[in-house]
């Protein structure tokens, strides 16, 4: 099992259940075969330091997880680039 941290930004405008229904959801993938959130560190609404996709804010999380397998993240990734509402993440081994 290999320890990673992955940073991502939501867009500003979801509402407080949306968000906390896609942060589950996400978190959800990370925990596949045994996986573990170790910790979140919701940073919340900041401003973006540049535009992206014309939004100027963004909801900042911050997630320490164990993964049993790197098709997990993999697959987070994925799920990431596909998601509308998910502006940018960045995940780094540790």
């Amino acid at each position: 099992m290999k320890k990673y941290e992955i940073m991502y930004i939501l867009k500003a405008d979801i509402d407080d259940a949306n968000r906390n229904e896609l942060i589950g959801k996400l978190h959800d993938i990370l925990k596949v075969d045994g996986g573990t959130i170790d910790d979140v560190n919701e940073w919340g609404l900041r401003d973006l330091a540049y535009e992206i996709n014309k939004e100027v804010k963004g909801y900042y999380v911050v997630v320490e997880a164990t993964v049993a397998s790197p098709k997990v993240v993999e697959e987070f990734g994925r799920v990431a680039k596909i998601n509308t509402s998910i502006l940018r993440h960045l995940i780094i081994a540790k």
